[in-house]
């Protein structure tokens, strides 16, 4: 018997099926799944974070060569990190891997420990990557949530991309994971998301899942009104959020010579010297720069 909140009547096997399939066709051709390496997925999903896919896997290609083992990357020198992250946003990022990649080897016999519970515990890692990297690099029959899927699951299910609570989401994000098929299935609902399932005009007649979608068959609960869509019409330009001066501030000390120290007197964009000032010692705060008063105000450098 069959309830309105069972997972085969919400996302049936047939719609499972039809995904798999489709992924199998048509999967983005990205470096990192060429890979099971447990350390290698779990460097290219903190790297997808907020990032292009494609530029991701550039910069994965390029990270794993230099450091592919969790503990030559444990002992790399920050600046370094700090360096090669460049171009993928949220540095503070680059330092949490490090810094797991340090637990990994102090803690886990340098090895990427493979159920969710400890994936959670290491430096940077949420529950989103918790369960990709456990469904991926080990074949965990757990659902990873990110924006993407909690999108592609929402229509399919309910016909929003909000319209289940998170708890309700996650436990149909576990249930309809194919026990054999852990990765494709995780990997394809992603790229039917970042192709097919897009927020705004979604391409419902290419997607494999469209049968079965209720969104696809118009019932779209969180059409007008939502949290999400209001929040949406009042965005800042990028340049204007403090997130993009915390980024042009740490690029002035990747561009610097190794142990420099940078000034920050000046405005930057249309962000006043006291807004700079503050941006310096917040990231050195958060250990992402070294900070101290010069002669022109506060100078920063790469930490060593």
């Amino acid at each position: 018997m069959t309830s309105p909140g069972d997972p085969d009547v919400l996302v049936p096997p047939p719609a499972r099926a039809a995904i798999l399939a489709w992924y199998a066709e048509a999967a983005r051709p990205l470096a990192f799944r060429r890979t099971g390496d447990p350390y290698a997925v779990l460097v290219s999903e903190l790297m997808a974070q907020q990032t292009q896919a494609v530029r991701a896997a550039e910069a994965w290609t390029t990270w794993i060569a230099r450091w592919p083992t969790p503990a030559e990357l444990a002992s790399a020198p920050v600046a370094d990190v700090l360096r090669a992250w460049a171009g993928l946003g949220y540095n503070r990022r680059a330092v949490a891997l490090r810094r797991a990649a340090q637990v990994i080897v102090a803690e886990h016999g340098g090895r990427v420990p493979d159920d969710v519970a400890a994936l959670e515990a290491l430096p940077g890692v949420g529950p989103y990557t918790a369960r990709a990297v456990a469904a991926i690099a080990f074949g965990r029959a757990v659902g990873a949530v990110d924006t993407n899927v909690r999108r592609v699951l929402g229509r399919v299910a309910a016909g929003g991309a909000d319209a289940l609570a998170p708890r309700d989401l996650q436990a149909l994000a576990d249930a309809v994971v194919p026990a054999d098929a852990a990765g494709p299935w995780t990997h394809a609902l992603m790229d039917v998301g970042a192709l097919l399932c897009a927020p705004q005009a979604p391409r419902c007649g290419e997607c494999p899942a469209a049968t079965w979608c209720r969104h696809a068959a118009g019932e779209r609960p969180d059409a007008h009104g939502s949290r999400r869509a209001g929040r949406a019409g009042q965005a800042v330009p990028f340049p204007l959020t403090r997130r993009w001066l915390r980024g042009r501030v740490l690029d002035l000390a990747r561009a610097a010579p190794d142990g420099a120290w940078v000034a920050y007197a000046e405005p930057i964009g249309t962000h006043a010297a006291s807004a700079v000032r503050e941006a310096v010692l917040l990231l050195a705060s958060e250990g992402l720069l070294d900070a101290r008063e010069g002669s022109d105000g506060v100078e920063a450098r790469l930490p060593g």
